[in-house]
C-alpha cells in the first residue's frame, strides 16, 4: 500500500481542522487549498471534489480511532477495555477545542442516507456497535446487541450534551449511565475510572 503525499496529507489536515471547528458546509476549497499551501490543481489531483474530500476526512476520523482502540484495547480485559473507552470518551469531551462528535456534526451536514459521506459515517457507527456489542458480549452482559445500542445511544448524547453544557457533570453522568447498564452499578469499575 503506498503511502499518501505529502500535499494530500496537508490537505486533509488542514480539513480536518477547519472542518471540526468551523463546519464542513462552512469551509470551501479555496480557504481549503490556501492554508494548506498547495495549488487548485494538487487539490483536484488528490480529490475530484471536496465531497471526496469530507468522505476521506470521515475516513480519516474513523481509521485514527479503530487504530487507537485497536491499540489500547488488545491487553485489556473486556471491563477494562470499556473502562477505557469511557474513560477515553471523557478526556476528549473535556479536552480543549472540542465541539461534539465529527460523525454526528457531519451528519447533520448530510441528512441523505444514500450520500457516500452518510455511508461512511453509518460504517464507523456499524464498526463502534460491533466493538461494544462484542465486549458486553465477553463481559457476559445479557442482550449484548441491544445494550450495545444503547450504549451508541449514550455515548451520542453524551458527546451532544457535553459540547453544549458543562463536559465534567456530563462525563460523570455517562460513567455512572454505562457502569449501571454494564450491571457494575453506579460506583463499579467502570463509573469510578471514567472521572477526570
Amino acid at each position: 500500500m503506498s503511502t499518501p503525499s505529502a500535499a494530500r496529507q496537508r490537505v486533509l489536515d488542514t480539513a480536518t481542522r477547519l472542518f471540526y471547528a468551523e463546519g464542513i458546509r462552512a469551509v470551501g476549497v479555496d480557504r481549503i487549498v490556501t492554508e494548506a499551501g498547495v495549488t487548485r490543481a494538487t487539490f483536484y489531483r488528490h480529490f475530484p471534489g471536496k465531497e471526496e474530500l469530507v468522505r476521506a476526512y470521515i475516513q480519516e476520523w474513523d481509521a485514527r480511532i479503530r487504530s487507537e482502540a485497536g491499540a489500547a484495547l488488545a491487553a485489556l480485559t473486556p471491563v477494562q477495555a470499556l473502562t477505557m473507552l469511557v474513560t477515553r470518551l471523557g478526556q476528549e469531551m473535556c479536552g480543549p477545542g472540542f465541539r461534539g462528535c465529527p460523525f454526528i456534526n457531519a451528519a447533520a451536514e448530510y441528512p441523505d442516507a444514500g450520500h457516500p459521506v452518510t455511508r461512511a459515517i453509518a460504517e464507523h457507527r456499524a464498526w463502534l456497535r460491533t466493538l461494544l456489542g462484542e465486549l458486553l458480549a465477553a463481559v457476559g452482559v445479557p442482550e449484548p446487541e441491544r445494550r450495545a445500542d444503547l450504549l451508541v445511544l449514550l455515548r451520542d448524547g453524551a458527546m451532544v450534551g457535553a459540547a453544549l453544557g458543562d463536559p465534567a457533570a456530563v462525563v460523570a453522568q455517562l460513567a455512572d449511565a454505562v457502569a449501571e447498564l454494564v450491571g457494575l452499578g453506579p460506583a463499579g469499575a467502570v463509573s469510578g475510572a471514567a472521572r477526570p
